[in-house]
């Protein structure tokens, strides 16, 4: 695709976002990824926090993880390039392991997937002996090892309502398992894992918005406490919050979530006025970049590897949530 027409249609998407000089740059950036994009047999995934330039021009797919694990799952690249942080390159690389992955960036971590280990896990499931375990898609692949299911913040309850057992081990996010816990009724034996962006939004946000804009319509990540996500109007994962947006004829709208996707919603429905609390940015999708992923298809690294048998009995518990869902 020609640089003029990538820049044109950044143009009109981003203007309002990022400054014209930088689209410029940006689609030049583009046009030679999706050069090697080609000449590679190569697949992009673009997570919905991504920076508006990349999200909007070089990915196959976008979309919250469990899109992205079923893309990374059917895909018949030789090379999946991951735009998103490490433990979902790992996930693609756990169901489809004769690929090539690529994450663009060198650590690409998250606070929530570095707040529990596998031994951690071992030691509950010794204190709670036969008690399921479910564990968030946001871990790393040893702790999935351990696990009876994987699951998204979309499917989380609807995975633990299918559940018989009166005990439930569901790690690691603290706020996630309250928000599941009070929606399904179930008892849950929780971790005290955070995600180091939602954490950070308060009640107070959301009545501080109200103030200045009684009509506005607030979502909210169920990473969010408990507390915001019921004060917020709807809580829902990254991908039914922009359903919800596209859907909803509200004035204008407060996402409680990392500050790109806000940006990215803008992009694709302009006549919506989104509010912002874009001190909230999440530091580690801040690392993938159109600038790293060129990189990553030139110099072919940061490749992603997980070791037998942990990647068979990850896969288990991720195939489990693939065929729940």
């Amino acid at each position: 695709m020609p640089v003029k027409t990538i820049y044109d249609d950044l143009k009109a998407k981003l203007s309002d976002v990022v400054p014209e000089a930088e689209l410029r740059i940006k689609a030049e950036i583009a046009e030679a990824i999706l050069r090697l994009k080609r000449e590679r047999n190569a697949i992009i995934l673009g997570h919905n926090y991504m920076e508006p330039a990349l999200f909007h021009s070089v990915p196959d797919f976008t979309g919250d993880s469990l899109a992205l694990c079923r893309a990374a799952a059917r895909t018949q690249a030789d090379t999946i390039v991951f735009c998103g942080v490490r433990f979902m390159a790992e996930t693609a690389k756990i169901l489809n392991p004769e690929k090539n992955v690529l994450l663009p960036a060198a650590v690409g971590g998250c606070s929530l997937a570095a707040s529990i280990t596998a031994q951690d896990v071992r030691d509950l499931k010794e204190q709670f002996p036969g008690a399921p375990v479910v564990v968030y898609i946001n871990t790393y692949a040893d702790v999935k090892a351990e696990a009876d299911y994987c699951c998204t913040s979309g499917n989380a309850a609807d995975i633990v309502r299918s559940i018989e057992a009166d005990t439930i081990i569901f790690l690691p996010d603290e706020y996630l398992a309250a928000n599941v816990q009070r929606e399904t009724g179930k008892r849950l034996v929780t971790w005290p894992g955070r995600c180091e962006v939602h954490e950070k939004f308060s009640v107070e946000d959301v009545e501080n918005a109200r103030k200045q804009f009684p009509d506005v319509l607030v979502l909210a990540h169920p990473e969010c406490s408990p507390e915001v996500t019921a004060a917020a109007d709807f809580a829902g994962s990254t991908a039914a919050m922009i359903h919800h947006v596209r859907e909803s004829k509200a004035a204008r709208y407060l996402l409680l979530t990392e500050c790109s996707m806000g940006d990215n919603i803008v992009a694709e429905n302009p006549e919506k006025e989104m509010l912002g609390i874009c001190s909230v940015r999440c530091p580690h999708m801040n690392e993938i970049t159109l600038e790293q992923t060129l990189s990553a298809l030139e110099l072919d690294r940061y490749r992603i590897d997980v070791p037998e048998p942990v990647r068979s009995r990850a896969a288990q518990s991720i195939e489990r949530m693939l065929s729940f869902s």
